[in-house]
């Protein structure tokens, strides 16, 4: 068994969260021949921590999602570095566009009910998550805030839409398939779990085993990470091979292969990158599946711009101002999602946009962004924020490595018959080889988009490798 999992070569594309926990799960288990191909010139993937401020910032994933049936938080409990966020975004302001602070009773029954309204349990199996949602909403309104002014209900309504879009990562939610929120196994416990002053790279370091000491050292990794090797061709060969070309015209020649690219370069290169064509299931699942934009701006200033009693603040667009603005250069503003403090960052502010706006918004200059920023405070806030000392800001999309944050089942999923199942299917080579695994967070059937799903789905191909090998006696 031993001889055959040493000898048995083994690539991996994609060096973020998947790539790596498949490749040390093989390397803990006699796969000696375990080498990575990443196309960006860091590891990580949609892990990327750098420093910013006064410690350090999470471009890309931030927190740990629940505690319960969380693999990322089962692995480091006993360690002491995650700490829980609790309820420090629950005192959030809801301002509206005439600068209006929507008073906290009213403000937090408004979010009480949008909660309540979205889809749970057995029924609804079929439709939009939006259209459910709405319907919701506005009979639960009716029945226990006649009084509220139905304009500010409605503002509050497409506030909370947009802010769940972001945390879902679709344009909107009357795309996403309301079988996902309820097929969605949400983790118990704190939601927002932080990594304190050293970012969501502290995991990473775990599972690769890097020493305290030598934090730039990739342990388990050293030596077998391959950096700006963006490949662009994968052949399944007879017998028993797979061959990959990089676009610097290096080859590589393997007996597995576990694919962890994101979906959203799945769906740009599948149909010119796997030869053969890949089989019409797993096509029909990287066309159904859906990958979102959600970006982030990171503002640092001299001294924290927000009065102390707020932790951040939400935006209630007035239809009139909405109209307006959607007239303007501004347009991209309105899919900002919020604005808030960072725990462990005193002097930084953090926004999000998301959709269809974080995706225009990558094509502006940090100039024009900015600009638009003071505009967005000065239209919604009764005190002045000075110009940030200094800027920074995600681009997913834009990024042909990624093309987009994480992924979602939206309702094209649902006509398609496909879902991350489909995605997760090895693909045989000519000869019934098990030549082309996939890993990746849209390949988790319960916890896609998140950390925990990334890293189940590449333990999940390494167990799927180490049981194909686990009656072998000789090489392969």
């Amino acid at each position: 068994m031993d001889k055959c999992r040493a000898s048995s070569r083994i690539l991996i594309i994609g060096a973020g969260t998947s790539g790596i926990a498949a490749a040390t799960r093989l390397l803990q288990n006699n796969f000696s021949n375990v080498q990575i191909l990443e196309a960006e010139n860091r590891i990580g993937g949609r892990i990327n921590t750098i420093s910013f401020g006064d410690n350090v910032i999470d471009v890309g994933a931030q927190w740990c999602h629940g505690q319960q049936g969380n693999k990322v938080y089962e692995m480091v409990k006993d360690l002491g570095i995650l700490h829980l966020t609790g309820d420090y975004y629950s005192s959030m302001k809801m301002v509206r566009s005439n600068k209006e602070e929507v008073s906290q009773a009213v403000g937090c029954n408004l979010h009480d009910i949008a909660i309540r309204s979205m889809p749970s349990g057995p029924n609804p199996v079929v439709g939009s998550f939006g259209t459910h949602m709405v319907e919701s909403y506005w009979r639960l309104i009716e029945k226990e805030m006649p009084e509220v002014e139905r304009a500010l209900a409605g503002e509050a309504l497409d506030a909370f839409t947009k802010h769940e879009s972001s945390i879902i990562g679709s344009d909107n939610l009357f795309e996403v398939s309301v079988r996902e929120h309820i097929e969605y196994d949400e983790c118990d416990g704190d939601k927002l779990q932080h990594w304190g002053t050293k970012g969501f790279q502290r995991f990473l370091r775990l599972l690769m085993k890097v020493s305290e000491d030598e934090p730039d050292d990739l342990g388990l990794l050293k030596g077998r990470v391959n950096l700006c090797k963006k490949v662009d061709k994968i052949e399944l060969a007879c017998p028993n091979k797979v061959f990959l070309r990089c676009e610097d015209g290096d080859y590589f020649e393997a007996d597995h292969v576990i694919c962890t690219v994101s979906l959203g370069v799945l769906q740009e290169q599948a149909e010119k990158l796997f030869v053969p064509p890949l089989p019409p299931a797993k096509v029909n699942a990287i066309r159904g599946l859906s990958l979102g934009t959600v970006n982030k701006l990171f503002m640092e200033f001299d001294q924290q711009p927000l009065p102390d009693n707020w932790v951040g603040f939400y935006c209630f667009w007035l239809q009139q101002d909405l109209k307006e603005l959607r007239k303007s250069e501004y347009f991209w503003l309105e899919g900002i999602t919020g604005c808030h403090k960072i725990t462990c960052q005193p002097r930084l502010l953090l926004a999000w946009v998301g959709g269809p706006h974080g995706r225009h918004m990558e094509t502006l200059s940090d100039e024009k962004v900015l600009e638009g920023l003071m505009w967005l405070f000065r239209k919604f806030l009764t005190f002045e924020v000075p110009t940030p000392k200094r800027f920074m800001r995600s681009k997913w999309y834009s990024n042909p490595n990624f093309r987009g944050s994480y992924s979602h089942r939206c309702l094209k999923a649902d006509e398609k018959k496909t879902g991350p199942w489909d995605l997760e299917t090895p693909v045989l080579g000519p000869d019934g080889h098990l030549g082309l695994l996939f890993a990746g967070e849209a390949s988790s059937k319960n916890h896609f988009s998140t950390v925990h799903g990334a890293v189940e789905a590449g333990f999940r191909e390494a167990d799927r490798l180490i049981q194909h090998y686990s009656s072998c006696s000789s090489n392969p």
